[in-house]
């Protein structure tokens, strides 16, 4: 069965806005690294920031990762579909390269990312889940102004083991699914070869690595007691 070209197309947008959430997950590392206090006020005045920037660029930005997010998941969706229908997947380069647990099981972790993502937003952004720590009701000074207690928030939140084991779960299934994912994409584009693959495949693997990493050092180093609020 010949693959079309609207189902390459559908594989290379899900390449794109693949790794277009790779880099958002870079720079919200970095801005969530502000809680180990490398910024004078902290993620309190990480966050301050972001929300100090006009209204219609913070509608406009959500919007689209929205976008990006909902076209990853419906093409991913997809191509499964077909893949499981009986169509190989197709690459603009082919590579000979054995199936992995996280090759074969990207729509299981991709899943759990979503529900993730959704709790996510549900916990830190629209503060519904622990109200009564939500940063937007408990105010602390800042630079002669009272700004949310986004630190108290995300301490209070990773004090709870449930919570913080819903986190790490989460970067794992995350690590699985980058490390297949970002080397996935160059071989999709077409910018790599048999030569070049098993290089790609590693730093894809340390990228996935490095974000794991960065993002469970914050639940497990405020569970532990190490950072406190």
């Amino acid at each position: 069965m010949q693959f079309t070209s609207s189902s390459i197309g559908r594989k290379i947008l899900m390449a794109i806005t693949g790794q277009a959430m790779v880099l958002f997950a870079v720079v919200h590392l970095l801005g969530n690294s502000s809680i180990f206090g490398w910024l004078t006020g902290g993620i309190n005045a990480y966050a301050e920031h972001l929300h100090s920037l006009p209204l219609p660029i913070i509608i406009s930005v959500r919007l689209i990762l929205l976008a990006i997010v909902c076209i990853h998941i419906w093409f991913g969706i997809q191509l499964t579909i077909e893949n499981r229908g009986g169509r190989p997947q197709q690459y603009a380069v082919k590579s000979t390269q054995k199936a992995t647990f996280a090759s074969e099981n990207m729509i299981w972790t991709g899943s759990l990312l979503a529900l993730f993502l959704a709790y996510h937003l549900a916990h830190f952004t629209f503060q519904v889940i622990n109200p009564e720590t939500a940063a937007l009701t408990n105010l602390v000074p800042l630079h002669n102004e009272m700004v949310p207690n986004v630190m108290g928030m995300v301490v209070a939140g990773f004090k709870n083991f449930f919570v913080s084991f819903i986190y790490v779960g989460a970067m794992v299934a995350l690590f699985l699914h980058l490390s297949h994912g970002i080397q996935s994409f160059f071989q999709t584009m077409g910018w790599s070869c048999d030569k070049s693959q098993p290089i790609i495949i590693k730093l894809g693997t340390l990228v996935a690595l490095a974000l794991f990493l960065g993002y469970v050092t914050i639940p497990l180093t405020i569970f532990a007691g190490i950072l406190k609020g």
